[in-house]
């Protein structure tokens, strides 16, 4: 496990599933043992209560229980909570939270509850930076409907409010237009199926899913790619590429949970409002999962 010097949010960390009782209740004794087991296979570090996570349908109560959890199993300096609140003061107060228990940095959307212009978004990020934390950014504009385009993050970063961005967007060009407006911010990739292309463009660190499931394949190929290493990483990264491109689906939760089942470990049920896969949904995974496992990926 490498430690970068004040860069905690570098390397490979997980979104980690949560994993829930038949009854939905959290069992906290299994999520610190998932989290000790993805360290033990080779990933860096942890992002408790991001979407993967199910943050939004946690109690205050087993959110701050989770990070507690998390800390407790494998060490503060590499996790990394979700903050993620529709209110800037409640965002701050995870965040300091996150900072009691022991955190090193925190992973923060902008506002969500409503389409957001950019005073709000630079306000947002102040109150929340205002913690004393680190705060990685987290540019979701598909289910937050406002996007931290590279200018809007040059300066959040800039103006000293975030360090890094995670970016889902999908839109690879975006590395190379950061690098030249905000060198120093550092790029985490933040869609599993765009891996390759944002690595090889220079990301620092992977905010990953699917390596839930395949931490081992899933760090090797991170490596690889990081390092140029095409040989390696070009084949292993259209092997995994059918499970990966599920963690840029709305049903992203249930699809990695269900791969996790099938190699053995649990992901077990989601709470509402997210159903259970469609039963063609639920097949195309499994197929894609078992493939993966067939050829030692698992």
């Amino acid at each position: 496990m490498t430690h970068p010097e004040n860069r905690p949010w570098r390397g490979v960390l997980v979104a980690t599933a949560l994993p829930l009782r038949a009854d939905l209740s959290v069992d906290h004794d299994r999520y610190a043992e998932h989290c000790s087991w993805l360290v033990d296979s080779g990933c860096d570090g942890v992002v408790p209560n991001g979407s993967l996570g199910e943050y939004q349908v946690l109690t205050p109560e087993e959110r701050a229980r989770v990070v507690r959890t998390a800390v407790a199993a494998i060490g503060g300096e590499r996790v990394m909570p979700g903050v993620a609140a529709y209110g800037s003061a409640e965002a701050r107060r995870w965040a300091e939270q996150a900072g009691e228990a022991g955190c090193a940095s925190v992973m923060l959307l902008p506002p969500n509850a409503y389409r957001a212009d950019e005073r709000s978004v630079l306000a947002h990020y102040a109150e929340v930076a205002r913690s004393g934390l680190p705060v990685v950014a987290y540019n979701n504009p598909v289910d937050t409907k406002v996007d931290l385009v590279p200018e809007l993050l040059a300066r959040l970063h800039g103006e000293g409010h975030v360090h890094a961005v995670k970016e889902f967007s999908g839109d690879v060009r975006r590395a190379y237009r950061l690098a030249e407006l905000a060198p120093e911010l550092d790029l985490l990739i933040g869609a599993d199926d765009v891996l390759l292309e944002l690595a090889v463009a220079g990301a620092k660190g992977w905010v990953a899913g699917y390596p839930n499931a395949l931490p081992r394949a899933s760090a090797q190929l991170y490596r690889a790619a990081a390092a140029g290493d095409l040989t390696t990483a070009l084949p292993l990264y259209r092997r995994l590429h059918p499970l990966l491109r599920w963690d840029s689906r709305t049903e992203f939760v249930q699809a990695i949970k269900l791969s996790m089942d099938v190699v053995g470990r649990y992901g077990g049920p989601v709470r509402p409002p997210r159903v259970p896969l469609l039963p063609e949904q639920a097949a195309a995974v499994r197929a894609a999962t078992e493939k993966a496992a067939a050829a030692g990926l698992a």
